[in-house]
């Protein structure tokens, strides 16, 4: 046989003497499924019906070899591992996350191929819960698109609306995003959590009819038995809890429940075939021993079973809050090597500023000292001019005085006074020239006082960038986020939820496809929903009054 337990395939052999007992146990130990009480093992019989395996029969015995008969005589009997029964509360009740994961991946098949209704805006939260459990925490850098692939919302969803894969995507995001740092258990659980307050989670649908012919849908689920006009499978009319039932038989196509109320007629109903009255007896006997078993508290083993796994979960939690800080310490590490690099960009910057400063100071002070180095020569120059112009000077007075003719006199009188104009421009001119060279050297002090100013300022530019860049890292340190304490406002309280599910609904109102024929769920919500009751007050409101008084209303249906 192969066996499908929707995350795994497993093939087993087995003898003809093999029992469905013998064979489940199998498959429950290899899939490490210890509440085995929730699973059975399905299959399609030779009229097309879904059908559990009996565990006490042989699996030879029961009509399970039909399965196969279409296919080569020698491929596997195909079975399937699934629910059978459902818990009254999932968070409650299931332990294992072995079994929560199991619970978690039918149940969203069932959302997905459209078996259990879902509203649109639940459908967008419980995809983005779906998207949390498969891909983990929410990146920026997953390319736009990368949900398109994935069956993530049911067709009959996107089909009521005028929106593309891109903007499905983008409000699915939405509260994908909020689900940061949520372990894959956890999602996966809130996942079962929202799932389980659709009308049609857990409830297992059969035609009946009463005594009056009147086609009516039967449903059986972890509370009891709710009796549904047989155009809405939404709403029962008519509940009885497994407290009030003392007995149930059947009789061909006629089935008999017997209340513990020993007044009260018996709830009669018929169903078209035998074969589903064997299915609803069955189902009947085990949802009522889990029901029992409820009230009466967990067994040791259940309680062992409770212990490990909250063991196992804190050991989980404490994995997950040190992988958080680890995360953290990696953030604050990445955010230091950024600050580290920036830190060097700057200072590289600030070396190249400085060298382009002093390259520049060394050129402009090289021009100063070669233009004053040729000052100096020139003033060196002019001083020699203004003595050799001196000593002429003096020659020349001492040559007049000396002279003896007028003619004579007169000319040395024109070259003394010639000579003397020109000592005292050379003497202008040497003066000129040291005022230029304490011009230049008056530049050059104002270059090298610019250079250490220049200097200064940089420096005091650095001191400004550390001291603001070790502020911003001790704020961005202090308002690290912390998700853990909207997750905790999430669960003790679905106002949020709540607002979130009324903003989407409206949301999408707004782009609602008008070619959509709307089927008769999408109607019977609609109608449901003005309401305000939900699945549990409903419920509640129509198991009150005596039940003969319900027997009755049922017959008159």
């Amino acid at each position: 046989v192969r066996v499908d337990s929707l995350d795994a395939e497993l093939e087993f052999s087995i003898s003809s003497n093999t029992t469905g007992e013998q064979l489940f146990e199998q498959v429950v130990k290899t899939l490490g499924v210890r509440e085995f009480q929730y699973f059975g093992l399905l299959f399609i019989d030779s009229k097309g019906y879904p059908t559990w395996l009996k565990l006490h029969k042989k699996v030879s015995a029961q009509d399970v070899a039909a399965a196969a008969a279409a296919g080569r005589g020698d491929a596997p009997v195909p079975l399937q591992f699934r629910v059978k029964f459902y818990p009254e509360d999932a968070a409650a009740e299931l332990i294992q996350e072995r079994t929560k994961h199991l619970f978690f991946l039918q149940i969203r098949k069932a959302v997905l191929e459209e078996e259990i209704f879902c509203p649109p805006e639940t459908a967008v939260l419980l995809a983005s819960y779906a998207v949390q459990a498969k891909f983990g925490d929410w990146r920026e850098d997953r390319p736009r698109g990368f949900l398109a692939q994935e069956k993530i919302l049911p067709k009959r969803v996107m089909d009521q609306y005028k929106m593309t894969a891109d903007m499905w995507e983008e409000r699915i995001a939405a509260w994908y995003k909020e689900h940061r740092l949520m372990l894959k258990e956890d999602a996966e659980m809130e996942y079962l959590k929202i799932a389980q307050d659709l009308e049609m989670y857990g409830v297992n649908y059969f035609d009946i009819k009463n005594k009056k012919g009147t086609d009516l849908w039967l449903g059986v689920d972890a509370v009891g038995l709710s009796v549904y006009q047989h155009d809405d499978r939404l709403a029962p009319r008519i509940a009885f809890p497994w407290s009030e039932i003392d007995n149930i038989s059947f009789n061909d196509k006629k089935f008999k429940i017997r209340p513990a109320d020993k007044k009260a007629p018996d709830f009669v109903f018929f169903s078209p075939r035998f074969r589903i009255n064997k299915r609803i007896l069955q189902l009947c006997i085990g949802n009522h021993a889990l029901f029992m078993g409820r009230r009466r508290g967990p067994t040791m083993e259940q309680q062992q079973m409770t212990a490990e796994a909250n063991a196992d979960r804190q050991r989980r939690l404490a994995q997950q809050e040190q992988l958080k800080q680890e995360h953290a310490k990696a953030v604050s590490a990445e955010r230091q090597a950024s600050l580290l690099a920036e830190k060097v960009q700057a200072a590289e910057a600030t070396a190249k500023q400085l060298a382009d400063i002093a390259r520049s100071n060394e050129e402009k002070a090289a021009v100063l000292e070669e233009h004053n180095r040729r000052a100096k020569k020139e003033v060196a120059e002019a001083e020699e001019r203004s003595q050799h112009a001196a000593s002429e000077v003096k020659r020349l007075r001492a040559a007049s005085k000396s002279a003896t003719g007028d003619a004579e006199k007169r000319k040395l009188c024109e070259q003394l006074a010639e000579m003397e104009l020109r000592t005292q421009r050379l003497e202008e001119e040497r003066a000129a020239k040291e005022c230029e060279v304490a011009a230049t050297l008056a530049r050059i002090e104002a270059v090298e006082e610019e250079k250490a100013r220049e200097l200064a300022e940089v420096e005091d530019r650095i001191r400004e960038a550390e001291h603001k860049f070790t502020s911003l890292s001790e704020v961005q340190m202090a308002a690290l986020p912390r998700p853990e304490d909207t997750r905790v406002e999430y669960r003790a309280s679905n106002k949020h939820l709540i607002t979130q599910l009324d903003s989407m609904r409206e949301e999408l109102e707004r782009v609602r496809n008008l070619k959509y024929v709307e089927d008769r769920l999408d109607r019977q919500h609609r109608q449901h929903d003005t309401t305000k009751n939900n699945k549990f007050q409903t419920l509640r409101n129509i198991k009150t009054g005596a039940i003969k008084d319900r027997i009755v209303q049922f017959e008159l249906l």
